[in-house]
């Protein structure tokens, strides 16, 4: 389980995401990337067997006590810690539920959108840039499929490098 949370950290720490996709190098921009990351990773394995799907759990598990952590790191007080966490839940999920239709859909533009408006929020131009990551999501998404079960289940997932296009 902490082999495949490190694999996915490691991949959403990839340098063209920030360099070349227009993800900003920030606290929210490497939510963002993880979120992707384990978005693809719960697609993958939500039609794998019991094996992979139990590590999926312990890795969402391993994705908000990371937060948790992070949250702390950052300053923020016993107090307003259950109140961020349950913000950052909503907006996870949320991604998970647009995210995995655009994907199903096959639709990179309106992924693009979707990630636009996350990432960016504030900022309507970078939100526009958003197309070469949608790019990679939906190849890495198409990748994904091809894992087989006994590397889902061992832990060992690994993403479709990220390079600048």
């Amino acid at each position: 389980m902490a082999q495949q949370y490190a694999l996915i950290t490691q991949a959403a720490r990839s340098p063209a995401f920030y360099q070349h996709m227009g993800v900003p190098d920030t606290v929210m921009g490497r939510f963002e990337m993880i979120a992707v990351h384990l978005i693809l990773y719960l697609r993958r394995t939500g039609t794998a067997g019991v094996a992979a799907q139990g590590i999926a759990q312990e890795i969402v598990d391993a994705f908000f006590e990371d937060i948790d952590h992070s949250i702390r790191e950052l300053g923020i007080g016993d107090m307003g810690v259950p109140k961020r966490m349950k913000k950052l839940a909503r907006m996870f999920y949320g991604r998970v539920k647009s995210y995995g239709q655009s994907i199903e859909a096959g639709d990179e533009a309106v992924l693009a959108d979707a990630l636009g408006r996350n990432i960016h929020p504030d900022d309507a131009e970078a939100a526009k840039s958003m197309q070469q990551l949608s790019h990679w999501v939906m190849q890495a998404a198409r990748a994904l499929e091809q894992t087989g079960e006994e590397t889902l289940a061992s832990g060992r997932l690994t993403y479709p490098p990220a390079t600048a296009e």
